[in-house]
């Protein structure tokens, strides 16, 4: 299978690159392609521009400035995110590349004033994640994250697809043990991807 592995940490020596490393590595292990999407490596710019917004409902021109990741995204038959969560919510290169790439014409479409997916292709979702917070506190403040991944990106791609969502919490009391366990659990889960 063809996954689109989608990275959003700064510092290539943080546990988040070190999860982004192993994501990889197990997925091409299972034998998949992983077309390895490292958005503060590539430079994405997440701003979503006046000309963007302007053009957002005009497909194709809305593709222009980010054709190829939509070349990509098109091309994709799994989707793995590799994100740190702060403030309970994605990382702005992140959300930037949501707003300026699951474009109307790329991810879905306007079909009597109905939003219809145009990313069925994609079979399978999945997200490894970290966060500050404690599971309580990711559960107080309503999860946002995990909604996104398990609800909204699951139902644009197919309601019923399987989703694979793991999540270190409490990154600001982790152990080297604790940190260890999910490396383990995220190997595990990306070589049964």
């Amino acid at each position: 299978m063809r996954v689109l592995l989608l990275h959003s940490h700064p510092v290539e020596e943080s546990f988040g690159g070190a999860l982004h490393r192993l994501t990889r590595e197990s997925l091409q292990s299972a034998g998949h392609e992983v077309d390895d999407c490292n958005l503060y490596a590539e430079g994405f710019d997440p701003v979503l521009s006046r000309h963007d917004r302007l053009t957002y409902h005009d497909y194709p021109d809305n593709t222009a400035l980010v054709k190829e990741h939509c070349d990509r995204l098109l091309a994709a038959q799994g989707l793995v995110i590799v994100t740190p969560v702060w403030n309970f919510g994605f990382p702005a290169i992140l959300k930037g590349y949501f707003d300026r790439v699951w474009l109307p014409g790329i991810s879905f479409e306007l079909v009597d004033g109905k939003v219809q997916s145009r990313l069925r292709h994609i079979r399978k979702l999945g997200a490894v994640m970290t966060y500050g917070a404690t599971p309580f506190r990711a559960f107080v403040a309503g999860n946002p994250p995990k909604k996104i991944v398990k609800r909204v990106l699951r139902a644009q791609i197919n309601p019923w697809s399987p989703v694979t969502f793991l999540a270190h919490y409490d990154m600001n009391n982790c152990t080297e043990d604790t940190r260890a366990r999910f490396m383990a659990k995220v190997k595990a889960k990306m070589e049964r991807f």
